[in-house]
């Protein structure tokens, strides 16, 4: 309990100063309240939109996006990375590519995936799949080049060669990385995913970044803070997550203190 503790504290008391940063320029009277309402009134509307199956219907649309979306990318990853470190000539001709890949905006996307898919669910998850596949792969990817040698060696004495030297050396060395490159992974593909659904409408399905759209049309300020801080605890969460996983991860492999 302790241990939960002394790692939750300091969030909420980063929280704690966010809020009252929040409220004292409110007061400062630097914007109007209509413009930029205060903290107590955004949490109050965001509690009356808690009360509207509407409200959870477009979580939900949005979380089932960045699943599917997150799904496929870390597949295509995993394959990717694999390929990759296997192959030298793979490895020269795609390594490098990585990293551009990476360092795109994922909006730089869209107009490619309008093109080829129109204003569809599948443009909405080719943007997420780009915004995070390149992360995952290059976490897996450093992982791999960070495995100590004489585990290979010591796998291959021992009769694991090719994929099954992979499935039970290779990638279990590797996972401390490959975990860290799910969480960056993750954060590419939240942001790319509003992103996307702050500009592309899917048949006319309500969203998260459709009800922000929604609010910033109408000048609804209450209602786009709200949504905002909404994503904001969804994607803490989700990060928080994979966070407590790669602790795990890094404690199991004797890289963190506690049991190895």
């Amino acid at each position: 309990m302790s241990r939960v503790w002394s790692g939750l504290w300091p969030k909420l008391a980063a929280v704690v100063l966010a809020v009252i940063i929040w409220q004292l320029v409110v007061w400062s009277g630097w914007r109007s309240q209509s413009a930029l309402p205060g903290p107590w009134s955004v949490m109050g509307r965001l509690a009356a939109d808690l009360g509207h199956l509407d409200f959870y219907a477009g979580v939900a649309v949005t979380l089932r996006r960045a699943a599917l979306g997150y799904a496929i990318a870390a597949a295509i990853a995993i394959v990717v990375a694999v390929l990759i470190a296997r192959i030298e000539l793979a490895r020269r001709a795609v390594g490098s590519l990585l990293v551009g890949l990476q360092s795109m905006p994922s909006i730089a996307w869209f107009p490619l995936a309008i093109l080829l898919l129109q204003r569809s669910e599948g443009a909405i998850t080719l943007v997420v799949v780009m915004g995070a596949a390149p992360a995952i792969a290059a976490g897996l990817l450093s992982g791999i080049d960070h495995v100590h040698p004489l585990l290979i060696r010591v796998g291959r004495a021992m009769g694991a060669d090719g994929l099954r030297l992979y499935r039970h050396v290779i990638l279990p060395a590797a996972l401390p990385a490959f975990v860290g490159g799910l969480k960056q992974g993750w954060a590419f593909a939240w942001r790319s995913l509003m992103s996307a659904e702050l500009l592309v409408v899917a048949a006319n399905q309500t969203s998260i970044g459709q009800q922000l759209q929604s609010a910033r049309n109408l000048s609804d300020t209450q209602q786009l803070l709200a949504i905002m801080v909404v994503i904001f605890v969804i994607g803490i969460v989700v990060d928080s997550l994979f966070g407590m996983l790669d602790t795990a991860v890094r404690r199991r492999w004797g890289l963190l203190g506690g049991e190895a």
